[in-house]
């Protein structure tokens, strides 16, 4: 069977000039990505904001070449055939202002379709179709520079799939958009691969909601790296063998937490800052352990205001991979 998506040792490293001491130093932003995704399949790639995952799109779109390794989109070379991928592909961003202000919304969609050698009757009925199903044929005939941030978003989201490719990019497609806005693409991206098999639709994204509800395989990508793949079930299983309970605690009184990471049994921490208070993460080899974190916690006269066990998320996979949150990696804090 061909992939919709295969890549081999994929890398691609940039060269960034210094002007003030005219030093050239690299970023490897990928390095050795293997991927292979079949036909009708939604695949998600997660990670923080400069994972890479928008290097990967854009090499797999043919916007940009690779350093070394190879990658092929539909069977074609994205190098030798850029042509051929291009026929058969569609890319959508997330926060992109595309489209001219001064057209509506209909006659935005309408020139882009001919962009592609849709004839006009057949854009036309993609166009309300696609529009209906997004909740924006209302909006038909107003200028896409009336639109707030979130329809124009929805906007660029119908022009993504009025083509009806084989392999539909979606780069932080939701970015933007309100949760219920979220939650109704969410649905439409789901039903159209579902429609028909042979489709393929890679999202990039670091909303853990988005990858568990939506995909049916995630690769976790963190510095260029893939760090796991398989899907959101197999991905969480892994996990299984560990407890997972979050506490919710008084001030802190200047304990230092490494204290409780050295504890015999305590996998992993994570803190999160409540107004009064700290939210605490743990994972834990089994349920005998929490005993002596609330013996320690209690020893620093640190009051646990409520305590939850509960079942692992994408997030805590991410965690055990990286050893830090995603609000942690993406603010670059290296604190616990």
């Amino acid at each position: 069977m061909d992939f919709a998506i295969q890549t081999e040792n994929l890398g691609r490293i940039y060269k960034l000039r210094s002007t003030k001491k005219q030093e050239t130093r690299t970023l490897e932003a990928l390095k050795d990505v293997n991927l292979q995704v079949n036909p009708g399949e939604v695949f998600g790639l997660l990670g923080p904001n400069g994972a890479g995952k928008t290097t990967l799109i854009k090499i797999l779109t043919t916007l940009l070449a690779p350093t070394n390794g190879y990658a092929r989109v539909s069977g074609f070379d994205v190098l030798k055939d850029p042509e051929q991928v291009r026929r058969r592909i569609n890319m959508v961003s997330g926060g992109e202002s595309s489209g001219y202000g001064l057209l509506t919304v209909r006659e935005n969609l309408w020139m882009f379709a001919q962009f592609y050698g849709i004839p006009s009757k057949v854009a036309n009925e993609r166009i309300k179709t696609l529009l209906e199903r997004v909740g924006l044929v209302d909006r038909m005939n107003t200028k896409s520079s009336e639109l707030s941030t979130g329809l124009r978003q929805k906007m660029n989201i119908v022009r993504g799939f009025l083509t009806d490719p084989d392999v539909l990019f979606l780069d932080e497609p939701t970015l933007g958009l309100d949760v219920g806005a979220s939650r109704e693409v969410r649905t439409f991206i789901r039903q159209w691969v579902e429609n028909d098999p042979s489709r393929t639709l890679l999202l990039t994204t670091h909303y853990m909601v988005e990858a568990d509800e939506l995909c049916d395989r995630v690769a976790i990508i963190n510095k260029g790296q893939v760090l796991a793949c398989d899907t959101p079930a197999q991905l969480k299983h892994r996990l299984q063998k560990d407890v997972i309970f979050k506490l919710d605690v008084s001030p802190l009184n200047g304990m230092d937490l490494h204290e409780l990471e050295d504890l015999r049994g305590v996998n992993n921490l994570t803190r999160t800052q409540l107004e009064g208070g700290t939210r605490l993460q743990l994972l834990l080899e089994d349920d005998s352990i929490l005993g002596a974190v609330v013996n320690k916690l209690t020893s620093h006269n640190v009051q646990i205001q409520n305590l939850e066990k509960r079942e692992p998320t994408l997030e805590d996979v991410f965690v055990d991979l990286v050893g830090r949150s995603m609000e942690e990696v993406e603010s670059g804090s290296n604190a616990h």
